[in-house]
């Protein structure tokens, strides 16, 4: 009988290289974790200092996007960093100005600082390429000023789909109207009356100006009212800057809210 060769036994080499795969496995875990850790701490200093550059009363959500994060901090060149702050009042009586429930946001583009002094929280140094800056006036706001000349009550705003959306020569180019539909309640002599108002926004001296071409009334027989109407309706809303002094330079209308966006380039993180 011719004996047969027994096998290869393979088992530590099959332990060995599952041994491999989960070592991998948990150093790109860990990895990733720090990865966030760093990332994390970056956005707490930055919102730490845009607290105190955008005057606000809590520090504002703060997302540096791209991943992975260590390669941006290691070139010192973080590519685009959003911060939103919600709820936002703004009150300068000299100005006029008396808002209370502002969106903000800022899309910091390319801010430069060495990952060291992020996280020591030294930016003094740190400039930002592009800021795109917004600020949003929300129905709330846009009810209690119509209040003080009119009494209204459940404004809403809207885009005036009916107008049919012209594109410009220059595609590019901010849009400084915007087509928008306000429906609402009024009282007259005791009577609740719901209107419709068609118009539009315009980007004016910085701020959003709202103008009236027609309104839409539940009862037909108060149309001499129409004017008065328009008339009260015929707002203008400044908000004063944008973030890190940006100039407006284009307005637009979404479901609920004005918004009125612009940007500046090269400038500091922070007031030197």
């Amino acid at each position: 009988m011719t004996a047969q060769t027994p096998a290869r036994p393979r088992k530590k080499k099959s332990r060995r290289g599952k041994f491999l795969v989960i070592t991998v496995i948990v150093l790109g875990v860990l990895l990733v974790a720090a990865d966030f850790a760093l990332a994390a701490a970056g956005e707490y200093q930055i919102a730490q200092r845009m607290r105190e550059k955008l005057q606000l009363n809590e520090d504002p959500a703060v997302r540096i996007n791209g991943f992975p994060f260590i390669v941006q901090a290691l070139r010192g060149d973080y590519q685009h960093v959003e911060i939103r702050a919600y709820g936002v009042p703004i009150r300068n009586e000299q100005q006029g100005v008396d808002l209370r429930d502002l969106d903000v946001e800022a899309d910091l583009l390319h801010t430069r600082v060495e990952l060291a002094d992020l996280l020591a929280g030294n930016v003094s140094k740190a400039t930002i390429d592009t800021v795109k800056g917004s600020v949003r006036i929300k129905a709330m706001d846009l009810n209690r000023l119509a209040n003080q000349v009119t009494p209204f009550d459940k404004l809403s705003i809207e885009p005036d789909n009916r107008v049919a959306t012209q594109t410009p020569a220059d595609p590019k180019a901010p849009k400084t109207t915007a087509a928008v539909k306000l429906s609402g309640q009024t009282n007259v002599a005791g009577k609740v009356i719901t209107l419709t108002a068609y118009g539009q926004i315009a980007l004016v001296s910085g701020a959003i100006q709202i103008n009236i071409d027609d309104i839409e009334l539940d009862d037909a027989s108060l149309k001499q009212i129409i004017p008065q109407l328009r008339q009260a309706l015929a707002i203008k809303i400044d908000p004063g800057t944008l973030p890190f002094s940006a100039t407006p330079t284009a307005v637009e209308v979404e479901s609920g809210a004005f918004k009125l966006s612009g940007e500046i380039a090269d400038v500091p993180l922070v007031q030197r």
